[in-house]
């Protein structure tokens, strides 16, 4: 496991409503089921990412419930960094905390510029932005983050 995103951390308080909010929807079947597996290691690795954003500094992060929308992933995780180095250095640490967990790396995509940085972790897909990235791109409106089940940290 990571040890620099430790569970113990102050931080952590304030993720903490969001994860189990998270861990109890996965716990339940999706009304329409969609094909695929969904794997416990998913609530595990929502807690990692979790905390290695708050450890880091991350800021807007919101979590969004994918089940019986998509396949692609069990969870989409958007969170706004305040610059570019400050969103490569978030990516960075998912992406160390992702390996520790597994043992095949996750995809990454943007790392170059750092103005939006995709981590695709199969089971959970990470999104990182710089602040006008994201309101350009409005990810949250387009998976409809105010349907039931998704909540807004902060």
């Amino acid at each position: 496991m990571f040890m620099e995103c430790s569970v113990g951390r102050p931080g952590l308080r304030r993720i903490g409503p969001l994860i189990q909010a998270i861990l109890a929807q996965a716990a339940h079947p999706p009304l329409h089921p969609v094909p695929g597996s969904v794997g416990p290691e998913a609530g595990t690795l929502v807690r990692t990412v979790l905390t290695c954003l708050d450890d880091s500094k991350a800021e807007d992060i919101v979590a969004i419930d994918l089940h019986g929308k998509t396949i692609l992933a069990d969870v989409m995780i958007i969170a706004t960094g305040r610059s570019n180095i400050h969103v490569g250095a978030i990516a960075e640490r998912i992406i160390s905390a992702l390996k520790g967990e597994r043992h095949k790396p996750p995809r990454v995509e943007g790392l170059r510029t750092c103005d939006w940085v995709l981590v695709d972790g199969a089971d959970i897909i990470i999104h990182i932005f710089r602040p006008e990235v994201r309101r350009f791109y409005n990810l949250e409106k387009m998976w409809g983050v105010d349907r039931p089940g998704e909540r807004r940290l902060g």
